[in-house]
């Protein structure tokens, strides 16, 4: 049994505090072992700020099972931070994203049985010279770059009662439908069919298709996207055996009766799939990436610099990614196994 790889995210957001807070929490909430990829410095002195005392151990990714009972198993980054709570500096992109390379590319030799993500904010990347628009576009690049596919990721928002999957994302919303198409669609709903079944350990997952206009376009009086985009995305998926159906107006998609009905559900932009999600589970709801060669699971919030290093953030959200990431990875290596 390896352990799960947790990437320090940006170290001026709630990314050390809420690792911190995780691991004080273990045994209370049956944490899944986990070392965490950070400047061990910046670690200690976030500790030192909220009054808490810390113990800590630099280990290797294969020691860390065996440290994580007494310590927090910590590998430490060549890049040093600057210890800034709640304000970004662009001088600690190194660090950030040497965390997430670590961390792939420990899943990807076995030495770590997934990858779980703090919270990373973007512009202090882009000032330093990021080129990727956010952290799932390079999730992919890395998958290629040490396997040679060329993934395409798909975003997930796990809950305890929905999950919910974007096909168009960080897009405005007049964007969608100049950018949604019956491909797109057909090949999202191949990978969440997918990953539902090796992962999840669905056997046959449901796939419940929202439509992009009010009342799924009430038969092209209200736009003619879903009949003409939705419904054959539907049709192909359904003649490949996937258990897809739909268009589905998304104002009665999500009550607890709908919710009964389905697996997932594909929906045609980012907060069409995330305000439900969230509104039924804030606290722990999972960003799960579908279509990678590895697992990877994450809060589902951001940085929170408004917050870091009060001592107020709370570590639910990250409690359940670390568990989710543990359980995928069970289920993902017994499917393999069978």
């Amino acid at each position: 049994m390896t352990a799960l790889a947790l990437s320090v995210g940006d170290p001026s957001g709630i990314g050390p505090e809420i690792a911190i807070a995780a691991f004080l929490a273990r045994d209370a909430v049956g944490l899944p072992p986990f070392y965490l990829l950070a400047d061990p410095a910046v670690v200690a002195a976030r500790a030192h700020r909220l009054g808490i005392l810390l113990p800590v151990q630099e280990v290797t990714p294969v020691q860390a099972i065996e440290v994580f009972g007494h310590a927090l198993p910590i590998v430490p980054l060549t890049a040093r931070f600057i210890d800034s709570p709640g304000r970004p500096d662009p001088a600690n992109a190194a660090g950030t994203i040497e965390a997430i390379d670590r961390a792939v590319a420990a899943c990807l030799a076995g030495e770590a049985a997934a990858v779980v993500t703090c919270p990373i904010a973007k512009k202090p990347l882009y000032d330093a010279g990021f080129l990727f628009p956010g952290h799932t576009e390079y999730l992919a690049h890395l998958a290629a770059r040490h396997s040679g596919v060329e993934a395409m990721p798909v975003m997930m928002l796990a809950g305890p009662d929905l999950r919910t999957v974007p096909v168009t994302i960080h897009i405005a919303l007049a964007e969608v439908p100049k950018v949604l198409s019956t491909e797109l669609i057909v090949a999202t709903a191949r990978i969440a069919a997918a990953d539902l079944a090796s992962r999840f350990g669905i056997a046959r997952p449901r796939l419940a298709i929202a439509g992009l206009n009010p009342h799924a376009g009430e038969g092209g009086s209200m736009g003619t996207e879903d009949e003409h985009i939705v419904r054959p995305a539907v049709d192909i998926l359904r003649a490949e055996g996937i258990d897809a159906f739909g268009p589905l107006p998304a104002d009665t998609l999500f009550h607890a009766r709908a919710r009964a009905g389905y697996d997932a559900a594909l929906c045609m932009y980012h907060d069409q799939a995330l305000i439900p999600a969230k509104a039924l589970a804030f606290d722990e709801a999972v960003n799960v990436t579908l279509g990678l060669p590895f697992i990877r699971t994450s809060p589902d919030h951001g940085t929170a610099f408004d917050i870091a290093g009060k001592g107020i953030a709370r570590p639910d959200s990250l409690i359940a990614a670390l568990k989710l990431a543990r359980k995928l990875a069970d289920t993902d290596a017994r499917a393999a196994a069978a």
